[in-house]
């Protein structure tokens, strides 16, 4: 082959970077199963990312080979796979290879019968032999051996690993729903927490942010203060680690040790989103400026790097500049941070953020990252200087660093706005707004989803790229919670209204009538290879479950629309996966938020006003910027608060009011009514009924 291939045509910035390999690439579709067919050859399925390190080291090393290219045209079908556009494809082999080698992850490399199920697969293969591994060649020609001469195991395996992966994708067990699920849940989080450093387990170690989440409105309930250790300590821990990038904002995916120090340097849009809400909501919950400042520091990436102008965000933002690279943009020599600071400014950074000869990098212990090894207090103490002066010096200092790393090649991000991430973003930043004052995250937050409904090809149904056909769960729930957080903010009935269609639709289109629960993609669609196999995800994995984001959507409709049908779904959906929350544990935390709406009442803060009264306005902002759990915020007019439903208590208090208020209720009871601004900050600091 010579010039470009199928893939220069594709969507997918993955994709089209392997235009110019000379593998004689398929997208995944009916023409490359046809063509195995037709030609009775093994396919050699290639499934990874733009923003995974090892991905582009294979293509490096392997598919970039002219020889093994010739190789590979002439005895396979070649088929890659964007794993971040085709979530669905994702799963299904993933498990495959879980269920054949014990062990997932990108690149991807299975190998498949021409009618697409697998026989043999792993991750990534090196060319040589190296860490242990066979060589890609070796394994190629052991494949196409197997393929040819023991056709009847390689069919057998197929099979079997068929049947395995239908079982395993439906993770349903149903059970009965307590209190106990969650005390469950929470003991086995309780056991893997690392009480030294924050999070859970040892190395590799991720956020877990849906677990914080669940801790921080369980602790809110209980006022247990191991919980509050386990929320600080971790939330903390990451803050001052190098997965948190102090200069520029954001999280990278995840720390390959205990210390949160060393990352994989690739930021996710989902995590971001997570984390934005995690770090707001604590920051709230827990009084704690610190966690505030890293929110906005969330924002600050969002902002500069991944957001739209015209509404949206990108799907994430590379590690590396090249397959030789390992996050030089996001690391430093002592050498090039003397370059750019002044020594004063040098010798307070180096204290602040360990920046010595010897760094953290293995590929290159000469460059450093960049974590809080000294707070301020602490340096000013070692420099004998107040921390005043020593803040202002790191101030400056970073502001530095930040404007040299900005001249360095920096690491690819990729533009395409997936819908399902994009609305967990737009949630995040709706909700952290008003809690960390950002008033650029409220507006562009609400820009976003406007552009989400405005490109839908569907009025109550999304598509996982713009303007796509609606296939995927994920995209569907968690629009739909975008847009009930858009209702809350704004107090406009249409987001309300939209966001309960969206609902209606999730559960034409992927709900299990028969045994509960919802599908991932859309009944009845199917396609090649494995994709007709049916998934019902509970497990968080790690962006949230879409069935834990429907059940949590269930109980918050309940509560802002009354309607007992909600209750019903969520009851259903709850009890579906019941059987397997104790087992999965941190792992179910979404699911568990969910039924956490479902066991206990939520708190109702809710305004009655005119719509243009500014005092109205000024409580309304004050409900958003206060945090409780299983919080519903409502601005309503007079003429709504009579003809809309609202909690029994409440309902019966306004037949005899009037004027602008402010009420905090549960289901069974309310607060006397605000009617001032001061009252109101009162009630909401007090939080709880009295």
């Amino acid at each position: 082959m010579s010039g470009t291939n199928r893939l220069a045509s594709e969507a997918s910035a993955y994709l089209r970077s392997a235009a110019h390999q000379p593998i004689d690439w398929y997208p995944w579709g009916e023409e490359a199963f046809a063509e195995a067919v037709r030609a009775d050859r093994p396919i050699l399925l290639d499934i990874g990312a733009v923003w995974c390190h090892w991905c582009h080291v294979m293509d490096s090393e392997s598919y970039d080979d002219p020889e093994l290219a010739r190789y590979l045209n002439q005895e396979f079908v070649c088929i890659k796979v964007d794993r971040d556009e085709r979530p669905d494809v994702d799963t299904r082999y993933q498990r495959a290879i879980q269920a054949l080698v014990g062990q997932g992850g990108w690149p991807l490399t299975a190998f498949l019968t021409p009618t697409g199920e697998v026989f043999y697969g792993g991750t990534y293969f090196p060319p040589d032999g190296r860490y242990g591994r066979p060589s890609f060649r070796t394994v190629l020609e052991s494949v196409l051996e197997a393929f040819r001469e023991r056709r009847d195991r390689v069919d057998a395996q197929g099979d079997a690993l068929r049947s395995a992966v239908e079982n395993q994708l439906d993770e349903t067990a149903p059970g009965s729903i307590s209190d106990a699920l969650i005390d469950g849940a929470i003991s086995q989080m309780t056991r893997l927490f690392d009480p030294r450093h924050g999070g859970f387990g040892t190395e590799p170690k991720f956020p877990h942010p849906a677990a914080i989440s669940l801790l921080t409105t369980r602790w809110a309930d209980q006022n247990d203060d191991t919980l509050r250790r386990m929320i600080e300590r971790t939330l903390d821990g990451m803050a001052r680690g190098g997965i948190h990038d102090q200069l520029g904002g954001g999280f990278h995916r995840y720390s390959v040790d205990a210390r949160w120090i060393v990352p994989h340097f690739e930021k996710m849009l989902y995590d971001n989103a997570e984390l934005l809400r995690a770090y707001a909501d604590a920051a709230a919950a827990l009084a704690n400026p610190r966690f505030a400042e890293v929110a906005r520091s969330i924002i600050q990436w969002v902002r500069e790097v991944a957001a739209d102008p015209d509404g949206g965000y990108a799907a994430s933002q590379d590690a590396d500049i090249g397959p030789d690279d390992d996050g030089s943009y996001f690391t430093w020599t002592r050498d090039e941070a003397a370059a750019a600071l002044s020594p004063e400014e040098l010798t307070a950074a180096a204290l602040h953020f360990d920046i010595g000869t010897a760094g953290e990098m293995p590929h290159d212990p000469s460059r450093n990252v960049l974590f809080i090894a000294a707070d301020a207090g602490e340096v000013a103490a070692q420099l004998e200087r107040s921390p005043e002066e020593v803040s202002a010096i790191l101030a400056r200092a970073c502001e530095k660093l930040k404007a040299v790393r900005d001249q360095r090649a920096a690491p690819f991000v990729d533009r395409t706005r997936y819908t399902g991430w994009n609305a967990m973003m737009i949630s995040a930043l709706l909700r952290a707004a008003p809690l960390v004052g950002e008033p650029w995250a409220r507006d562009h937050g609400l820009r976003s989803l406007s552009r989400i409904r405005r490109e839908a090809t569907d009025p109550d149904a999304v598509g996982h790229l713009p303007g796509g056909r609606p296939v995927l769960l994920e995209d569907q729930v968690q629009t739909a919670a975008a847009a009930l957080d858009a209702w809350e903010l704004t107090g406009n009935h249409d987001w309300l209204t939209w966001s309960e269609a969206l609902m209606e639709r999730a559960w034409a289109d992927y709900h299990d009538a028969a045994n509960g629960g919802l599908f991932d993609t859309t009944t009845g669609d199917a396609g090649a290879g494995l994709l007709p196999a049916r998934a019902k995800p509970v497990q968080d994995s790690p962006a949230p479950s879409p069935n834990g984001v429907a059940l949590v959507l269930c109980g918050r409709l309940e509560a802002h629309t009354g309607k007992s049908l909600w209750r019903e779904r969520g009851n259903e959906l709850a009890r579906a996966f019941a059987g397997r929350a104790t087992e999965l544990g941190l792992y179910a935390a979404t699911y568990l938020q969910g039924l956490d709406w479902l066991l206990h009442p939520p708190t109702h803060l809710v305004i009655v006003g005119s719509d243009t009264d500014p005092l109205a306005d000024a409580m309304h902002r004050l409900a958003l910027a206060s945090w409780h759990p299983r919080r519903v915020v409502q601005r309503l007019t007079p003429d709504e608060a009579t003809g809309g439903w609202l909690p029994a208590p409440l309902a019966a208090m306004l037949s005899a009011a009037s004027g602008t208020r402010g009420y905090l209720c549960t289901s069974a009871a309310c607060r006397a009514p605000a009617l001032t601004e001061a009252d109101w900050a009162a009630a909401l600091r007090r939080g709880t009924l009295e």
